[in-house]
């Protein structure tokens, strides 16, 4: 009983987290509600699968304004006056780093182990067009889609112990990925309006 008053809890949270970001989408984003109906009760899983489909349609939507031409841009080449960009990653390897995020973040719920293509966080070095940046960034969504539907009451605060690293729980794991995300997709649409691009949230506004 104590697992499962924590876990409405938790759940109500995170909802309210997710909540500005899914109303900023929602009528521009089918999509980000096609986890979950009116018919079907909510669960912890589907409430965590709804954020990650938000997180996900923001960031593919930029990537793919983004003109691949540009993919190899930072702020560093901008050379404003005053600035300190050195050594910050391009537009494509934001996405990349993202994507490899993904697959190290949500890997442990399930126990499954990430590609090698992550390449401590970096993602591939090799990967340079924007049809596989945008491949590698889906295919890591659909990952985190697949270890979220195993979450249930009683999985979800059951400590998961790392090599090297603290004990921690999926309901961590599965909402800080989104979070990263989101806080890599903040950096992204600056760099969208640096090159003259509205983001696709942000139309017809």
């Amino acid at each position: 009983m104590k697992h499962l008053q924590t876990s409405l809890l938790l759940t109500a949270a995170l909802s309210l987290t997710a909540a500005s970001a899914y109303a900023h989408t929602a009528k521009s984003s089918p999509a980000a509600g096609a986890s979950a109906s009116p018919s079907t009760p909510p669960t912890i899983a589907s409430a965590i699968d709804r954020e990650i489909s938000i997180v996900e349609k923001e960031l593919v939507d930029a990537a793919e304004a983004m003109p691949e031409a540009k993919f190899d841009i930072s702020p560093e080449k901008l050379s404003l006056p005053g600035s300190d960009y050195k050594g910050v990653r391009t537009f494509g390897e934001q996405l990349k780093h993202v994507a490899a995020s993904n697959y190290l973040i949500w890997s442990p719920i399930t126990g499954e182990k990430p590609p090698d293509t992550v390449n401590d966080g970096k993602g591939p070095d090799n990967m340079k067009a924007k049809a596989d940046i945008l491949k590698y960034l889906k295919d890591s969504f659909a990952f985190g889609h697949k270890a979220v539907a195993t979450l249930n009451d009683s999985n979800l605060v059951q400590p998961i112990p790392r090599n090297n690293k603290p004990p921690t729980t999926r309901l961590f794991l599965a909402t800080f990925a989104p979070a990263h995300a989101f806080d890599h997709y903040g950096q992204l649409i600056e760099y969208l309006r640096m090159n003259g691009i509205v983001p696709p949230a942000s139309r017809g506004r």
